[in-house]
Order: C-alpha cells, then sequence, then structure tokens
C-alpha cells in the first residue's frame, strides 16, 4: 500500500548532522532531502560509516540535526521542544532494533501493553492491544513469556508488536535482520511487508542486508552521508 500523490507524511529538509570524534569533526548526514509518503516500504542502505543509521535516528527525532529540517504531516517538528517529540515518537512512532530492546523482566504481552500504558490508557486497553498484535506477529501462545525464554526472532516479533502498539503512522527499523538467521529473517522481513500492507503502516529502514533492500518497494543509497541513489 503506497500513498497517494502529493501526501507527504516525513520528509528531510538539506538536514546535515556532524559529530565530533576527538580532534575531528566527522561528517556523518550531509545535506539531505526526501520525503516519504504514507504506506511506503523504505529501505536506506549503504556500507558502515555512510550515515544510514544517523539519517534514521533524525528521521525518527531520536537525534536532531545541525542545520536543515525534519517535518511530519507538513510541520517542522525540530522545532518542537524534547518533551513534544518524545509525545510525538510515543504516538505517532514505532520503532525496531536490531537488539530488541525489550524489559527483560516484562512478559512479551506487558513489553507490548507498557507504550499503550504510556499514553494514560487504562490497563485492560494495553492488555486487550497486545493480545491483539501479539495474536497478529505470530506469537498468541507467549503472552506470558519473559524476553529471555524466547528465540532472537520471537524476540523480534515482540518488538514489532511494541513497535504498532499506538497505531504508529511511520515504524523505523534500524537494521532488525541484524542478530537472526536466515531463515527467521525472512519470516520477519515477510511479516514486516504483510503489516505494511494490511495495515497501511509506513517502514523505514536502515539496512545492509540484501534481503531487505530486495523486499523494499523504494531503495535509498547513501554514501559519505549523501544519497546517490533514490530507486522505486
Amino acid at each position: 500500500m503506497s500513498g497517494g500523490a502529493g501526501l507527504t507524511l516525513l520528509a528531510a529538509r538539506s538536514v546535515s548532522k556532524t559529530y565530533c570524534l576527538g580532534a575531528a569533526d566527522v561528517p556523518a548526514v550531509r545535506d539531505v532531502s526526501i520525503d516519504v509518503e504514507p504506506g511506503e516500504f523504505v529501505a536506506i542502505q549503504g556500507p558502515s560509516g555512510s550515515g544510514k543509521t544517523t539519517l534514521l535516528n533524525l528521521l525518527g527525532l531520536l537525534d536532531r540535526p545541525d542545520s536543515g529540517e525534519v517535518l511530519f504531516e507538513g510541520k517542522d517538528a525540530t522545532e518542537l521542544s524534547e518533551n513534544e517529540r518524545s509525545d510525538l515518537r510515543r504516538d505517532r512512532f514505532g520503532f525496531v532494533f536490531q537488539t530488541f530492546n525489550l524489559i527483560p523482566v516484562l512478559s512479551a504481552e506487558e513489553n507490548v501493553a507498557y507504550p499503550v500504558a504510556l499514553t494514560g490508557a487504562g490497563s485492560s486497553d494495553g492488555r486487550a492491544r497486545a493480545r491483539e498484535l501479539l495474536t497478529a506477529v505470530g506469537l498468541g501462545d507467549k503472552l506470558g513469556v519473559r524476553p529471555d525464554l524466547l528465540s532472537g526472532g520471537q524476540r523480534q516479533r515482540v518488538s514489532i508488536a511494541r513497535a504498532l502498539a499506538n497505531r504508529p503512522a511511520v515504524v523505523f527499523a534500524d537494521e532488525p535482520t541484524a542478530n537472526l538467521d536466515s531463515k527467521t529473517a525472512d519470516e520477519i522481513l515477510e511479516l514486516m511487508r504483510g503489516l505494511n500492507e494490511e495495515r497501511g503502516v509506513a517502514f523505514v529502514f536502515a539496512t545492509h542486508d540484501p534481503r531487505v533492500v530486495a523486499r523494499a518497494r523504494r531503495v535509498l543509497s547513501l554514501q559519505d552521508g549523501r544519497i546517490v541513489e533514490d530507486r522505486k
């Protein structure tokens, strides 16, 4: 499912980011401009050090650009306060990480319900949403199981369900297949593709995995912090 013409969900306008490493300034992203429409399935690829994770973090409002703007639904998110950015991430964004980032003392159901609780919704709402999503990702029989008793693929499925808990407009996935074997990685990617098509959620990946690139409907190639190709 892809967005209609002219519907820009997320945009970067001439964003740049430089990190200071010791005595050296290292440009990570250089003057990048992109638009992401509702329902897109986009892979940002490039070699290590090309800036793909930095760009993902800028788009996901986990970091601020040194210059340029990040717009969400036409509004400049770079001008928001930290609390406003946090609320926007909670309510409209989802995140999937290669290391899963689940809370180890909570069950699968509790991990997925946690973002719902942060909105102030009742615990019964969170549990109901968690059960629905864990069933959707094939873990309806693992509701009470803690992450340490799940396989890597199952933990990633929990993290995907958690990313969807507050019905986000876009999910950002940073190397989501990096710690998975080939078969499990393929299953996770098919799951994400299905969720994208069924629910209309946009997915934006940072990846060097050719399996992710092969499934993407749009591929942005980064080199030395710049977009060198935008292929659909």
